[in-house]
């Protein structure tokens, strides 16, 4: 049989059937080592082949169909194996806030440059709006600026009282959309006020580090009553990018790709080069001196601990 997988709990999946029925399936431990070199072969959105089983029992996950698509991050236990968050996307909504709490735009970058590489449409929605300073409204402005010139939608709300909901609804219509983001960024209230219906936990910011603790303890997927899908998953402290060769990196900012056609060496890693045209687009403001640093970032980390969120 076929089906959908809309939950996966780590240790069994929950997969709706195309006539409509839920079924738990697991899968066995050689299906686990099949040359996928991920903490989990099947992910929330994957279409998948089971074999029937008796009533009230868990069935066997026997295949899986071809992805068109996905968003994966290096696993935040075991470096050198991947996790995937999500598959068969229309986009991704990255949850971010300016403040309470703070998310870093090396984070927002390499999350933006991961979903460019798997060909993955990206909107930035700016949560938390009424706790805005205006210090806040000033950095938010500059952030948009950054992200609309760039190509990025980018929207803004106030998930907890409902304000800027009508956009993003608008946006999520007849799309299977990966909500993410940092936890305490919102994204289980934002997730509520879509679908109240759920009333998905939330939970409370740490005053001590200014975080968010986990609510969402296992990705799943929701259908919306107007067409389409929201997968929710739990928050994220830190983006570790994976199986990315430094010369492509360049690729996943569209602002240094465009740049980079007029550098003297073709294999210009922008970096020191003579000629470099990136630099001197760096140099000359046309290119954002933090979505340079974060472009080096990822061409220089190979630890974990340098990616993930100071707490």
């Amino acid at each position: 049989m076929r089906g959908l997988v809309i939950r996966n709990t780590g240790s069994s999946y929950l997969v709706r059937t195309d006539d409509g029925r839920d079924q738990e399936c697991r899968i066995k431990g050689t299906f686990r080592i099949k040359g996928i070199k991920s903490t989990n072969p099947i992910a929330v959105g994957d279409y998948v082949e089971f074999a029937d089983s008796r009533e009230g029992e868990p069935a066997y996950i026997t295949g899986i169909e071809e992805r068109r698509n996905y968003i994966i991050r290096r696993s935040s236990n075991l470096s050198k194996q991947s996790h995937i968050l999500a598959c068969n996307l229309d986009q991704v909504m990255l949850v971010v806030t300016v403040n309470h709490p703070i998310t870093s735009p090396v984070f927002i970058d390499r999350f933006l440059a991961s979903a460019w590489a798997y060909r993955v449409p990206a909107i930035l929605v700016f949560n938390k709006s009424d706790l805005l300073s205006d210090e806040d409204l000033s950095t938010y402005r500059e952030l948009k600026s950054l992200y609309t010139e760039i190509g990025y939608t980018c929207l803004q709300c106030d998930a907890l009282h409902g304000e800027g909901l009508e956009q993003i609804r608008s946006a999520l219509k007849d799309k299977v959309t990966l909500m993410a983001g940092n936890s305490g960024v919102g994204k289980s209230t934002l997730v509520n006020r879509i679908l109240p219906e759920l009333n998905q936990r939330t939970g409370e910011i740490s005053e001590k580090h200014d975080t968010g603790m986990h609510t969402t303890t296992f990705s799943e997927m929701f259908q919306l009553p107007e067409g389409g899908w929201i997968i929710d998953t739990p928050g994220i402290k830190g983006f570790g990018t994976f199986d990315m060769e430094h010369e492509e990196i360049s690729h996943y900012f569209p602002e240094i790709f465009k740049y980079s056609a007029e550098c003297r060496y073709g294999d210009c890693t922008h970096t020191c080069e003579p000629d470099c045209a990136v630099i001197r687009a760096v140099e000359t403001g046309r290119i954002h001196l933090s979505r340079y640093n974060s472009y080096l970032s990822m061409l220089e980390d190979e630890d974990e601990s340098k990616y993930r969120s100071k707490i």
